[in-house]
């Protein structure tokens, strides 16, 4: 078999990494020893991938994204397929979580449409279905999407949570311990969804800013106006976030925390949507500053001067192919392709230096977490 160290950057590469994870249940997993489930903002991605292979897995993928959705339109986070019972003890049910994660989905239909893979209208529904899910009930008073737990953010042990757990941050004592709390603390409705928390309501910069990109790209794959206008709403709202000091978008939450406006690389992706051209050439000019988020593999998770800064840390440092591949996005819509072609370079030899990791140190192109990840392989949908 060939080893991840292995892989090459090729079409044929990309689909032998893709193919290691696929499942008969007709998803990719992002590993099959790591991560056996299906994620669902991971699948969007694998989505996009497949396409660009040409593969017919590319629909199959993306509307198994939707196989637990709910009556409401709520999509949950991970399906358990392969085994329902998996996680019961966690979530109180079969097959599926109870939150969700940020809404890939109308971004990986217009990829597939771009392709000249049909996005059939069954599929947009369910994608509107879900997005209206997300407007009707997690729109806080400020006018932005509300996260119930750290999980939905997709950004587990981000520094910007540091303030619901006990200092100093410990992955796998007290913050593993608290996330699980977290998970006891969520108000679910009828369907088994969350609609609240009784600890953790957070409108997440990074949550809103891919939620109103997708909006945005839901919009462009129907024309509707009325999915453009509240794509507009919730990027304004956003925009209200943007703290010119930091030059980063904060959190935003009942009782504001201080963690909310620490530097994370997640945090920039308003740029995936914002109008001011000064802001997001201030955006995309971090992403390369050795001063703050610049690195040779790509760019770090937290800028370097923030007091939790590790390199290879789990979400605390490390380098992530999918944000490179959404700053890349962001450079594309911003016309900007010196910028996109930077960051294609960047995400290109992340994935060869680290053996197609999970992530990776951003200085050494070590690989972290789990190898081979699926999503790694979005360096192929860059030119």
């Amino acid at each position: 078999m060939t080893t991840t160290s292995e892989i090459p950057l090729t079409a044929d590469g990309a689909r032998s990494l893709l193919e290691r994870n696929w499942r008969a249940d007709g998803y990719t997993s992002p590993n099959l020893e790591t991560y056996p489930w299906q994620w669902l903002w991971d699948s969007c991605f694998h989505a996009i991938v497949w396409a660009r292979l040409g593969d017919p897995r590319a629909s199959t993928e993306l509307r198994s994204v939707f196989l637990h959705q709910r009556a409401n339109g709520f999509v949950p986070h991970v399906g358990y397929q392969h085994d329902p019972a998996a996680a019961r003890e966690l979530w109180g049910i079969d097959g599926s979580s109870t939150i969700t994660q940020p809404p890939m989905y109308a971004h990986a239909a217009r990829r597939l449409q771009a392709e000249g893979v049909e996005v059939p209208d069954d599929l947009l529904r369910r994608i509107e279905d879900a997005l209206q899910h997300l407007w009707d009930v997690r729109r806080a008073g400020n006018g932005l999407l509300s996260c119930y737990h750290p999980w939905e953010a997709g950004t587990d042990d981000s520094p910007r949570w540091d303030a619901w757990t006990e200092p100093p941050f410990d992955r796998f004592g007290r913050w593993k311990r608290r996330k699980r709390e977290l998970v006891d603390a969520l108000v679910l409705d009828e369907h088994r969804a969350a609609v609240d928390s009784r600890a953790f309501v957070v409108q997440s910069a990074s949550f809103n800013a891919i939620t109103a990109f997708n909006a945005f790209e839901f919009a462009a794959l129907t024309g509707s106006d009325l999915w453009r206008a509240r794509a507009a709403t919730l990027r304004d709202a956003l925009e209200a976030r943007w703290d010119p000091r930091l030059a980063t978008w904060t959190d935003a939450a009942p009782v504001e925390h201080a963690s909310g406006a620490v530097r994370t690389l997640e945090a920039l992706l308003g740029v995936l949507v914002t109008r001011d051209r000064g802001r997001a050439g201030t955006v995309f000019s971090q992403l390369f500053d050795p001063q703050a988020h610049g690195a040779a593999y790509g760019p770090r998770g937290l800028h370097r001067d923030e007091p939790a800064y590790d390199p290879d840390a789990y979400w605390r440092g490390a380098n992530w192919p999918q944000l490179v591949y959404l700053f890349w996005v962001a450079a594309e819509r911003q016309q900007r392709p010196d910028v996109a072609a930077r960051l294609a370079a960047l995400l290109r030899e992340g994935a060869r230096a680290s053996g197609h990791a999970e992530y990776w140190n951003p200085d050494t192109g070590a690989g972290r977490g789990a190898a081979p990840q699926s999503w790694t392989a979005l360096w192929l949908v860059t030119p």
